[in-house]
């Protein structure tokens, strides 16, 4: 008794309501504990409320199809049939975005090819975030308008086949609907407005021009200065020095024996003088560091000389002064006065008589 469609319930698509949804689905959701504790006895007025507590949208989920509160709630409304009054104001409610929700799924359900456009497209400019769990039981993010397009275009959301309806192109033509006007239209009518503006500046000559005519158009470029010629690059250098060597070679194949002879004599007289030149610059370079290093050594040595000399020289200060602060202060007197000055200092501090 629970789950049949109410009485004066009208039928949908030619059908009972409550069978838009798949006999598997329905059987899972009658059996669920969501429709058990929270669905039994709702009246319209009651929905709303459970409506504004939904946390997410989806449909069935797990290996043993549970479904969700959301399909639940839908599943409530073919089952009572709310009047269209009440199923708009759940579209135009704006502080709880999965009433909204709930009441375009089930405008979508029941509703003809022309309420669903005229009640859906309007919300293309909800932009509010939602959070629809999937088949394995995890959470996705989409926004409203998203939701909005999967329910005017896909043939399944939330795991229900929905009804067809008519295109939009189709509806059109007929004038039962007014063409779509896109809230980014106006945009690109200003960029195109601009671009024009933009094109037609350009293409106008400019007071220069104006003056002093057109005769600065057929102008031929000049080439640049020498001077400022971009220098060759090494691509272009390793090809020069490929074909020289061409060449050499195919003399190399065309001349004569003694020609090439004498050709090879020269070439290795060539050879060994750069060779040679190569050897003596090698060779001066070397004694030049040989020298270098000498001459740092030689520096180096005469650098620790001199700080030893200075170290005894402070050495031999110091001694002499510590020896004539020491005289000083001990007036001139002999190593066994001193003693003897120190033991009646001790004996003065103990009590006792001086010694003589």
């Amino acid at each position: 008794m629970a789950n049949r469609t109410v009485k004066d319930a009208h039928s949908v698509k030619g059908t009972n309501p409550q069978y838009l949804v798949e006999k598997i689905i329905r059987t899972r959701i009658y059996e669920c504990r969501y429709w058990k504790e929270e669905c039994f006895a709702l009246t319209a007025a009651l929905l709303v409320d459970k409506a504004m507590e939904l946390k997410f949208i989806g449909g069935v989920y797990g290996g043993n199809v549970k479904p969700s509160p959301f399909l639940c709630l839908v599943l409530k409304m073919l089952q009572i049939q709310p009047e269209k009054d009440i199923v708009v104001e759940f579209l135009r409610n704006e502080n709880f975005k999965y009433v909204r929700a709930l009441g375009a799924y089930y405008m979508r359900l029941t509703g003809s090819s022309l309420d669903c456009y005229k009640y859906l497209e309007p919300l293309y400019y909800d932009y509010r975030k939602l959070k629809r769990q999937n088949r394995d039981g995890g959470f996705e993010l989409i926004h409203m308008d998203e939701f909005i397009d999967e329910l005017l275009r896909e043939e399944r959301v939330c795991d229900i086949i929905l009804p067809r309806i008519q295109k939009r192109s189709v509806m059109e033509e007929s004038n039962t609907l007014d063409p779509r006007v896109s809230a980014l239209e106006e945009d690109l009518e200003n960029m195109d407005t601009s671009d024009d503006e933009e094109v037609m500046h350009e293409r106008s000559p400019s007071p220069e021009r104006r003056r002093g005519g057109y005769k600065d158009i057929d102008k031929p470029n000049r080439s640049p200065s020498p001077r400022y010629a971009r220098s060759p690059s090494p691509h272009s250098r390793s090809n020069r020095k490929r074909s020289r060597e061409r060449d050499r070679d195919r003399d190399k194949r065309h001349r004569s024996p003694e020609k090439s002879r004498h050709r090879d004599d020269d070439d290795d007289r060539r050879r060994k003088h750069k060779k040679h030149k190569h050897d003596h610059k090698d060779h001066k370079d070397r004694s030049d560091r040989h020298h270098k290093h000498s001459d740092d050594s030689d520096r180096h040595h005469k650098h620790s000389d001199d700080r030893d000399r200075d170290r005894d020289r402070d050495r031999d200060r110091d001694r002499h002064r510590h020896r004539d602060r020491r005289d000083k202060r001990d007036g001139g007197l002999s190593q066994k006065e001193l003693e003897i000055k120190e033991a009646n200092e001790q004996r003065a501090k103990l009590g006792l008589p001086p010694l003589k």
